[in-house]
């Protein structure tokens, strides 16, 4: 009888070890995820911010899908304008001109490593695609071009993407998006800028 008591013990013992180290062990792999998916998000929201402004030195705005976007950078190209004469200089007597060159912004985009097939995909997603929403508001009195790109945390963030994780980290919301600009307001920044 005591041997089967002093076994029921053991194993209660062994089960409660499990559950503390289980609950330790999540925190730890919950922030070390987190981590590790945001950045990789982050990154390439700057890889895609980089190529709207490159978009938009082009057009004038910005672009509203990502089959526009890979269309003007691949095929378009970038205006180099020189000045030859000094239009500031009081003195200068002779005529102002300007030289247009033009380069492929497809160029551009190989030189700084981006890969604009690929652009859309949210990485830690089996093929999930960013948001992203483009138009021209009114913003004191101006015409403005507006961006706003972004993709929600529960879509990459797999098995953590659930709201009881919010216990571990009281910023977490998995509803909330990882995102740059405002469809409100001139703004390229980022929310994790802030």
């Amino acid at each position: 009888m005591r041997l089967v008591i002093n076994l029921i013990l053991a194993l209660a013992a062994a089960g409660l070890v499990y559950v503390l180290i289980s609950t330790i062990q999540e925190p730890i792999a919950f922030k070390a995820v987190k981590e590790k998916r945001e950045q990789a998000v982050v990154d390439k929201l700057m890889t895609i911010r980089t190529a709207q402004e490159a978009f938009r030195s082009i057009k004038g705005g910005f672009a509203p899908s990502f089959d526009s976007l890979s269309k003007v950078l691949s095929s378009d190209s970038f205006a180099i304008v020189k000045i030859i004469g000094d239009p500031d200089d009081p003195n200068f007597t002779g005529e102002i001109t300007y030289d247009t060159a033009y380069s492929p912004a497809l160029d551009s985009m190989r030189a700084l490593g981006i890969n604009l097939d690929s652009l859309r995909y949210v990485p830690y997603t089996k093929g999930g695609t960013f948001d992203i929403q483009a138009d021209t508001i009114t913003y004191q009195s101006t015409t403005v071009p507006v961006v706003e790109v972004g993709v929600r945390r529960k879509a990459f963030m797999g098995k953590y993407g659930d709201k009881r994780f919010a216990r571990y980290d009281a910023k977490y919301n998995p509803n909330s998006p990882i995102k740059f600009g405002d469809m409100n307001t001139p703004n390229l920044a980022g929310n994790w800028e802030r």
